[in-house]
């Protein structure tokens, strides 16, 4: 199903789920900075947790990275919204590795505990000009937890991914790589 398509999920009568709703997006962008630091932006521990950190306080926000074939990502943090805590977790599987080329990760959104979404997630990053980089963002979804008709998840999904690219290219283009606190 294409991001906009019908997911025929009706109202879940009482004791069964609703269908998951599965889609795609593509995000194209050219970065200020040359390919083998774009991918510093996912290489790196430091750059990473800036612009892949959940919303919350600073002082709560924990983040690891362990970027390989087989390797894992981990991010935590605890938002309070309307007087309401949420503990959100991003888990990241990556599964292909092309350094200054490719990343390929699977991932899932988590609050309190409950899964909300997977997807998986290509990156590449092809040379554009003598020092940009032309940054193309494929991401499949799954949302297993679906409010209303979906459009809305889809949209925050699509929408958060735009913020932390914005955070991406701020971190990269820092003059001392460093992000200002959010």
């Amino acid at each position: 199903m294409s991001v906009g398509e019908d997911s025929g999920a009706g109202p879940a009568l009482a004791g069964q789920s609703r269908p998951v709703l599965h889609g795609s997006f593509r995000v194209e962008r050219v970065l200020a900075v040359a390919p083998a630091r774009a991918f510093a932006g996912f290489a790196e521990e430091a750059l990473w947790s800036r612009w892949t950190r959940l919303p919350g306080p600073s002082n709560t926000a924990w983040s690891e990275l362990d970027l390989r074939p087989g390797g894992s990502a981990l991010a935590r943090n605890t938002f309070t919204a309307g007087g309401r805590a949420e503990r959100l977790e991003n888990r990241v599987r990556f599964l292909d590795v092309v350094p200054d080329r490719r990343v390929v990760y699977a991932y899932e959104a988590v609050v309190n505990d409950v899964c909300q979404w997977a997807s998986l997630v290509t990156v590449e990053l092809l040379a554009a000009g003598a020092e940009g980089t032309a940054l193309t963002w494929t991401e499949q979804f799954a949302f297993l937890v679906v409010r209303g008709d979906g459009a809305d998840d889809v949209a925050h999904l699509r929408g958060g991914t735009l913020l932390r690219l914005n955070g991406l290219e701020a971190a990269l283009t820092a003059p001392d790589g460093r992000l200002a606190e959010r």
